[in-house]
């Protein structure tokens, strides 16, 4: 049986699902809880009241789980590589996606009235500029993955 060539198991679309993944481990992590300048605007708040701080917090440990859920499947090295490339990508949308989806509530806002004025990016507050990048990225992924040729499966044994 012909010896079939090594392929690299990180290529680019993986890369940058892999990168989209990080941030959504460790961004509203970051964000909410640790920066100081953002996270008195989040968890640090004495404003929000505790139920808002749950949820927020509620946001961070799914960001955190869906990040490492991600990563677990795009690290494997065995199986359907482009599905589980899929899946992965498909798990790093989610938070991003969400942000978006959450406008389309009733009274809700990316920013609290007191910080509405704030610093804008390309005309959107900074947390959807960063969502709208991530979701590029992983666009970008997935056009690139599709153009590759099909992944071989590693041979048995």
């Amino acid at each position: 049986m012909p010896a079939t060539a090594p392929t690299r198991h990180w290529t680019l679309p993986r890369i940058l699902v892999r990168v989209v993944l990080f941030f959504t481990l460790f961004g509203p992590l970051l964000a909410d809880l640790v920066v100081p300048d953002i996270a008195e605007r989040h968890l640090h708040n004495p404003a929000w009241p505790p139920h808002a701080k749950f949820h927020d917090a509620q946001y961070i440990v799914m960001g955190a789980l869906i990040g490492l859920v991600g990563i677990a499947i795009l690290w494997r090295r065995t199986g359907n590589l482009r599905g589980q490339f899929l899946v992965a990508a498909a798990l790093a949308s989610v938070t991003w996606l969400g942000m978006f989806g959450a406008l389309l509530f009733p009274g809700t806002a990316a920013q609290d009235p007191e910080h509405a004025d704030g610093l804008k990016l390309i005309g959107l507050d900074p947390q959807l500029f960063i969502a709208l990048v991530m979701l590029l990225l992983l666009a970008a992924a997935l056009v690139l993955e599709r153009t590759r040729s099909p992944i071989p499966r590693p041979a048995a044994g």
